[in-house]
């Protein structure tokens, strides 16, 4: 059993006439209920709901703050290796993009290690491009043992892996992994990813199984906003998230935001999701699961994200370098996106502070570690 199943029972076009098919009655019972089903999803996402932003943002605010209380959860990406082998059209790292390679060694990283810690943060996320040679699960695998010890949560996003890798990662201090599967559309993924692993649709979807075979404490989903119809890339994520909560319901889930970021000769967006309809979908993802964490990083803008923090955001960047080596090693190199909100850290946690919110760098030990795998 896998989400392939599933997902292979659903057609974009159709899933797409059901969500713009939705009327404001659907809306109006979506609201009105107490659990909600992936239907109603389709209906808060639809156009249908746009009158009703105002109620579904109170409705959000109100169910996050019973869940969650006033916190939000603070982390910063480190970006260990620019190199990889992928063509990817929206991509800065993108195999086809001329740029100089970097993967950081044991010195290197042991810098960026102490100007994050400097900086406040406990939670990490690490990223790399997809190269096996360089930066395949041995690689990943040492540099996890390096950083552990100074984080008290360290993330991952990276290729997909098989089964077998995340078994070999977790114990290594693996809390938790993020796969996007960019889009579900079939055929315009193939258009994106021409070359590489990466180009092989399935296998980028089956990835959460593997994680919740594997035992993942955390995953997260979600799609690249602009590669195709953000409405219907939304509902299989949202398809996606109900079918791993029933099969790996150990496991905790998170789902991110990701608009599409200009990088060096870049990729236009297909489709344009404005500020509106990003605050919808924010919305409709809390009403429809009151459980998930809802991330969002600083591809966006500084204003934007001042007042997504009452929509349902529990957990967010700051002072992000999407570069190798970008907070202390080469600060200068190339970025895999353009950052919009490039506040410092503190500068983030005096603006939550200042609206009523307590800023949390650290909600996981890694003495909880020993006690979460005895369970």
């Amino acid at each position: 059993m896998s989400f392939k199943r599933i997902f292979d029972t659903y057609t974009w076009d159709e899933v797409k006439a059901s969500i713009y098919g939705k009327t404001s009655a659907d809306v109006e019972r979506a609201l009105q209920k107490t659990e909600r089903n992936i239907e109603d999803f389709k209906a808060l996402i639809s156009p249908a709901a746009a009158p009703y932003l105002e109620q579904m943002a109170r409705m959000s605010h109100e169910l996050t703050l019973q869940r969650f209380g006033n916190t939000m959860q603070l982390y910063a990406p480190l970006y260990l290796s620019n190199e990889c082998q992928n063509i990817c059209t929206y991509c800065g790292f993108s195999l086809d993009n001329k740029i100089r390679r970097k993967t950081l060694n044991e010195v290197e990283i042991n810098k960026e290690v102490q100007a994050l810690k400097e900086l406040g943060f406990q939670h990490v996320l690490l990223v790399t491009g997809e190269a096996n040679q360089t930066v395949g699960v041995d690689y990943i695998e040492k540099a996890l043992k390096q950083i552990r010890p100074h984080f008290a949560n360290l993330s991952m996003e990276v290729q997909p892996l098989d089964q077998e890798d995340y078994e070999r990662l977790i114990p290594q201090g693996l809390h938790s992994v993020l796969v996007y599967q960019e889009t579900y559309h079939k055929e315009d993924y193939k258009k994106h990813h021409p070359k590489g692993k990466k180009s092989n649709f399935d296998y980028r979807l089956e990835t959460p199984d593997r994680l919740g075979r594997a035992g993942i404490h955390k995953m997260g989903l979600g799609a690249l906003i602009g590669l195709e119809d953000w409405r219907v890339d939304s509902f299989f994520v949202a398809l996606h998230l109900d079918y791993l909560e029933r099969m790996y319901w150990k496991t905790k889930y998170s789902i991110s935001f990701p608009r599409l970021r200009p990088f060096s000769g870049g990729l236009e967006p297909k489709v344009e999701m404005v500020d509106r309809e990003l605050v919808q979908l924010i919305c409709a993802y809390r009403i429809f699961n009151q459980e998930i964490e809802l991330s969002l990083s600083t591809r966006e803008t500084n204003t934007f994200r001042n007042h997504a923090i009452k929509l349902g955001i529990t957990t967010m960047s700051a002072g992000s370098k999407t570069n190798p080596g970008g907070y202390a090693v080469e600060p200068q190199s190339l970025e895999q996106f353009e950052i919009s909100d490039d506040r410092s850290p503190q500068t983030i946690q005096n603006m939550l502070i200042q609206n009523g919110y307590e800023p949390v760098w650290k909600d996981w030990d890694l003495a909880l570690e020993t006690a979460h795998s005895m369970l």
